[in-house]
């Protein structure tokens, strides 16, 4: 075993090697001096119990229970729910252990893994979950895998859990037909996520590890780890694309969490830290690096939910494809905070929209969210004219006039927030847009603050038509606030700004950022409105059809320095 003292924390350090033990052949823990700023007990502590529950699970002789010693058949029909819990009920009662999947195909039903035992996926073994959604209970449905208050558990190895979410579905419509279960939005929209079982839910748990595995096909979100402690999720492969609200990985209110080296391709946000449920609580200290992510939603978001808040998430090395929305969305709107967020090197390639930070306010009470110190760097982005998710099996809706709504006569400035949902409405129209532009936006007397973004690419496809859509940036203060809204890039409409839009902020700075398209767009490439301490150097606009290709709108304290815009006169910048 290595061990390496901490010396440095201005930079990720490993600190652990564990070569030694196992399967579970390495284990990270990083740290960096912007992110956990004075919990270095923390990190030693952490490190302390990883250790000890690895030297005791791997190094000392572990009982391992084979499922097929109890009875489980790989046959792909029989159901080996009870057998399976049987063997991790004897686990659990020696203290912990190896829970053994071999190869085969092996049908499931909810069960529940307890402190201790590792369930461990050899090659080639799946589990598959029940197609039969009264298997998951009459009331709310129950996760494939779920454990609640359990220490010291772990799903891994090379094999697969298949949530089998399309004949799910199709079996969960028949019940709904029938009156068996009840569900307000089927008919109007889709069954609710509380009638499509979670993959894997794990609540109120300390010291988890989930690696090496392949999840899959999942109704509803794929995997959730909810009020948890010391979290690992390595290596592991998520496909599903079955149905609606397939996030990847879900992080709920938890602390000390690792995602590292995954691969993700899910119809809804692929990596999603969320700050939700009737517990005020928040997600602390999150790492994310080294994934390959593809959404029809978000690549990496923080929210929507965001009652309590995140603090200290750091996010680094990020490839994003084919992606619908964001490749980086940032979201407080429900009175909680969003700060002390570092973001590095990301490369994103046909993806809807680059960066959006967004402090909105659609709690109910006076509780208004606040979202500071936020560093973007290394980051470079082509963002498409088109649908980025086009043909995936579930993509992503498009935007529409809210029902009732009409456009306005061309020529007129009209600012509406879209309709971004699925529910079905016939009165709703196709709201036709240009390409957004990447944002920065707060509300009137509360600001994003302390947004450094540095070293930045944006490549946008551009071709705007104004008979698509044209909004005058002469009309700033006509631009819809969308305080309550949903949060998205889209959220603020057609915009007249094709490149960065920042609104209600204070204390930005941007350094060495490129922003510039393929096809010509009349817009103004930058818009500031209403940001007070704003620092421009060597932000760098070479093209633009029109002038300014840099509007400052009651913009307090501003320095510019080493600006590259189109016109060398002054005419390239509008101060009002």
């Amino acid at each position: 075993m290595e061990n390496q003292t901490i010396k440095d924390l201005s930079r990720p350090v490993r600190l652990v090697s564990l070569n030694a033990l196992g399967r579970f052949d390495m284990l990270w823990i990083v740290c960096s001096e912007g992110l956990f700023r004075g919990l270095a007990g923390l990190i030693r502590y952490l490190l302390f119990i990883t250790i000890a529950w690895f030297w005791a699970t791997n190094i000392l002789a572990q009982p391992v229970y084979d499922i097929t010693n109890y009875g489980a058949k790989g046959d792909s029909i029989s159901d080996n729910t009870l057998v399976v819990q049987k063997a991790i009920d004897a686990a659990a009662r020696r203290g912990g252990g190896k829970v053994i999947v071999p190869k085969g195909k092996f049908v499931i039903a909810p069960i529940k893994l307890k402190s201790g035992v590792e369930l461990l996926l050899t090659k080639d073994a799946v589990l598959l979950g029940s197609t039969k959604r009264l298997d998951y209970g009459a009331g709310h449905a129950q996760a494939l895998i779920s454990a609640k208050g359990a220490s010291n558990i772990a799903i891994t190895g090379e094999g697969v859990i298949d949530g089998r979410g399309a004949e799910l579905v199709q079996d969960l419509i028949k019940q709904l037909e029938a009156g068996t279960l009840q569900d307000p939005d089927w008919k109007v929209k889709r069954p609710t996520e509380h009638n499509r079982p979670k993959l894997v839910l794990f609540e109120g748990c300390t010291n988890v590890v989930v690696k090496g595995i392949t999840i899959q096909n999942g109704s509803g979100w794929i995997q959730d780890y909810l009020r948890c402690n010391n979290v690992l999720i390595d290596s592991i492969t998520v496909n599903s694309t079955t149905y609606w609200n397939n996030d990847g990985i879900d992080i709920t209110n938890s602390k000390n969490v690792s995602i590292t080296n995954c691969y993700v391709n899910a119809s809804d946000d692929a990596v999603c830290l969320k700050s939700e449920g009737d517990v005020l609580d928040s997600c602390v200290n999150v790492y994310i690096a080294n994934c390959r992510l593809r959404s029809s939603a978000n690549a990496v978001k923080l929210g929507t939910g965001s009652r309590g808040g995140f603090r200290n998430v750091k996010v680094e090395h990020i490839q994003v494809w084919d992606t619908y929305r964001s490749a980086i969305a940032l979201e407080a709107v429900d009175g909680g905070f969003l700060e002390n967020v570092e973001v590095r090197n990301i490369h994103a390639l046909n993806t809807g929209n680059a960066l959006f930070i967004r402090l909105g306010h659609r709690n109910k009470d006076e509780k208004v969210s606040r979202v500071k110190n936020i560093d973007i760097s290394d980051m470079y982005v082509e963002v498409p004219a088109g649908k980025p998710d086009e043909g995936y099996p579930m993509e992503g809706p498009l935007l529409r006039y809210p029902p009732g709504v009409q456009p306005a006569p061309k020529g007129m400035a009209q600012s509406v927030s879209p309709w971004g949902h699925t529910r079905k409405d016939s009165t709703a129209i196709v709201y036709q847009h240009n390409v957004f532009p990447a944002s920065i936006t707060g509300l009137p007397g509360h600001y994003v603050e302390n947004v450094r973004m540095q070293n930045i690419e944006i490549v946008y496809e551009g071709g705007a038509d104004k008979s698509k859509a044209l909004f005058p940036w002469q009309a700033l203060d006509k631009i819809t606030e969308a305080t309550s809204s949903y949060p998205e890039f889209s959220m603020f409409g057609e915009l007249p700004a094709w490149g960065l839009y920042v609104r209600h902020a204070k204390d930005i700075t941007l350094k060495n950022v490129t922003l510039r398209y393929k096809k010509a767009d009349f817009r103004v490439p930058v818009i500031f409105d209403d940001v007070q301490k704003l620092k421009l150097e060597k932000l760098s606009i070479p093209q633009t059809v029109e002038l300014p290709a840099l509007l400052l709108n009651d913009v307090k304290d501003y320095e510019l320095k080493e600006l590259s815009l189109p016109d060398a006169n002054d005419q390239s910048i509008i101060v009002q």
